[in-house]
This record gives C-alpha cells, structure tokens and sequence, in this order.
C-alpha cells in the first residue's frame, strides 16, 4: 500500500485481481458486511472517496476500485474501435474483480466516468448488481443527443479528448497536473474541496505512461462504441429493474443542462434521486449530505 491510500484508507488492504486481456484492476477491500463496490471518475482515482470510504467500511465490505486506464490499474493501448474501453469491457473488468473478491451480487456507489461503468454493468450482468447509486450524470446517450452551447462549453473535455490521436494525448501529457487542476478547479467550488495530496495522486496516476492515451480511449469509446451499445438497449425497450438512486449537484453542469431523474426514468424502472447542495465532485464536496441520503438507501440491498 502506497503512503497516500495508508493516509487516507487505515484499516484497508491492496488487492490486485487479473481480469482480460491481461489486465489487472487495482482496488483496495475494507470494512464487513455486504459487499459495496466503489468507483471513481475522471480525471481521477478511487482516492476520491477518502472521506466516506471508512464510515461505508462500518457497514460493507467496501471494495474501492481504479478503472481500467485509471490510477494504478492497467492501461492497454485502445484497439482500432475502442472498444477495450468500452462501458462494457470496463464494466466487465469490474465483475471479474467482483467475482474474483467472492461476491456474486453487490450494490455500487459511482461516481461520473464509474457511474457510466455502472450503468453497463447492471444493463449487462443485472444478477450481479443489488442496487445503485450513481453521481452527478445523466445517461451518457442523453447526454450527447441533448448537447447544447452551455453543455460543450462546460464539459469541453468531452469533445476534446474524443479527437484523434496523439494530439489530446501529447498535449495531456505536456503537463498532466495542470490539467487535473485547472479541468476539476473550474468546476463550481475551485479547488478549495480538494485535499492537496488527493491532488498530487491524481497528478501521479495520470502521469504515469500509458495513461493519457488510456483517459482519451475511455472518452473515444463512449462517443462511439457505447452510443451503439446505449441505443441498442433503447431500441430493445431494455431497462434496469433494480433499485437506482441517482444523486447531482445543485450547482452543476447536469443540473444546469439535463433533467437528470428523468432521464434516468426512460432506462430504469425503479428511480428515485435529488439534487445535493454542491458541484459536481460529490464525494468530494459534500461528503456528509451524500452519505445522509445513500447509506439508507444502501443499507436495503437484497
């Protein structure tokens, strides 16, 4: 275990599972109870929950995982249709590290690029997942369909990542803190919520090689491949049947632009959600308001 997650995570241990293709998804596993698997978004790492994981770790078996491309988990190169980092490869990832773990079923709280893993990985392996919670996005089709000005000025890394290769990668990796801090302190708060050694480990892991190729793929796959997959499910009328918590910053871009339980009600059938008094880094800025409203939900998993 590395000096930050020893910081933040007392009382957790590492664990590196292998899932396909040769890659391995790191994840640290803390806590008892029933099984609660835990993941990031971008630009960022499973060190966004440092300051809830051990409150959740009372009450679950709390695995904290780090997307493929992300952190410390494997980054392979993206095939020519980036589907190696599609949803549902990424999610698949996911169920292997779930399996590998021993929990066959498990709830998921996910937060923006997890939250989309997510949303596959119950679309894809409903016998796998209890419920969800997933933070500050909407569907990523609606997301797209629905673009507009404010939308693209707000979330213009969407369409700036999405570009050929290398020129997003080489640009990221010119100075790769510069753009976890200025991408994540334009948001609504600035950088004020963000712990500076959470910062430095963002800045560490997306430093690492491999890794800005592996971010650009991620976001090349969902305005492609899982647009496919997304539209697929809405043409077969498919639609989650468990319990889904959505939760969004009341002064956020999601907020702003979408209606997020609305849209969350056209592919699930079992929606509930509100907004919380933050930006879009939830776990980050409002740690006590999002643990209020999700633990209960939480607690109910069958």
């Amino acid at each position: 275990m590395n000096a930050v997650d020893a910081t933040f995570f007392p009382g957790f241990a590492p664990r590196r599972v292998a899932t396909d293709e040769g890659v391995e998804i790191n994840a640290l596993v803390g806590g008892s109870g029933p099984p609660l698997l835990v993941l990031h978004g971008h630009p960022q790492t499973h060190v966004i929950w440092h300051r809830v994981a051990g409150r959740l770790a009372e009450r679950f078996t709390v695995v904290l995982a780090d997307l493929r491309g992300y952190g410390d988990s494997s980054k392979p190169a993206g095939t020519a249709d980036h589907g190696n980092y599609s949803k549902r490869v990424m999610a698949r990832d996911m169920l292997r590290l779930m399996q590998a773990l021993g929990h066959a079923r498990f709830a998921v709280l996910a937060h923006d690029r997890g939250a989309r893993v997510t949303h596959r990985l119950a679309a894809d392996h409903p016998q796998a997942v209890s419920r969800l919670v997933l933070l500050d996005i909407a569907p990523t089709l609606a997301m797209y369909t629905q673009t507009t000005e404010a939308f693209a000025r707000a979330y213009w890394h969407w369409f700036f990542l999405i570009q050929r290769a290398p020129m997003p990668e080489r640009l990221l990796e010119a100075d790769p803190g510069a753009y976890v801090r200025e991408l994540m302190g334009a948001r609504h708060a600035g950088l004020g919520p963000f712990d500076p050694r959470a910062l430095n480990e963002y800045t560490r892991c997306l430093s690492q090689p491999g890794a800005a190729h592996a971010l650009c793929e991620d976001y090349r796959a969902a305005a492609t491949i899982d647009l496919e997959h997304d539209r697929a499910d809405r043409e077969q009328g498919l639609k989650l049947a468990m319990p889904l918590m959505v939760l969004w910053g009341a002064k956020g871009i999601v907020q702003r632009c979408f209606d997020p339980l609305a849209e969350w009600q056209k592919v699930a059938a079992d929606v509930r959600g509100q907004a919380v008094d933050c930006g879009h880094y939830i776990p980050e800025e409002a740690p006590d308001q999002l643990l209020s409203v999700a633990l209960p939900f939480l607690a109910n998993q069958a």
